[in-house]
């Protein structure tokens, strides 16, 4: 459902997607989910009502906590996975997505 949210959202405002993959067909499972986030500098995560915004340059958060925040319950990189510059988005969250992506 909120890859649909997603793409509605980037068709509507017209945001150029340069690489898209099906996570369905090529999964990051668990500790891989971590590389995700190399040279990323700004981590949003939406996770229902509520987004979580960690400083990767001025936080370090333990292993742990950010693969709370990266995986699902299934144990693969939660989708959508979006990265823009040196901002990583995970989750959907159009308030989150329309101050970002713009």
């Amino acid at each position: 459902m909120t890859c649909a949210r997603t793409q509605g959202f980037l068709a509507k405002h017209k945001v150029a997607v340069a690489d898209q993959r099906d996570a369905k067909k090529a999964t990051i499972k668990g500790e891989a989910a971590l590389g995700v986030l190399r040279g990323v500098d700004q981590l949003y995560v939406a996770k229902g009502k509520r987004v979580v915004h960690v400083d990767l340059k001025r936080e370090k958060p333990a292993r742990a906590e950010l693969l709370g925040l990266l995986l699902g319950p299934t144990g693969n990189l939660r989708a959508p996975t979006l990265r823009r510059g040196r901002t990583l988005i995970v989750g959907f969250d159009e308030a989150t997505y329309t101050a970002l992506l713009r």
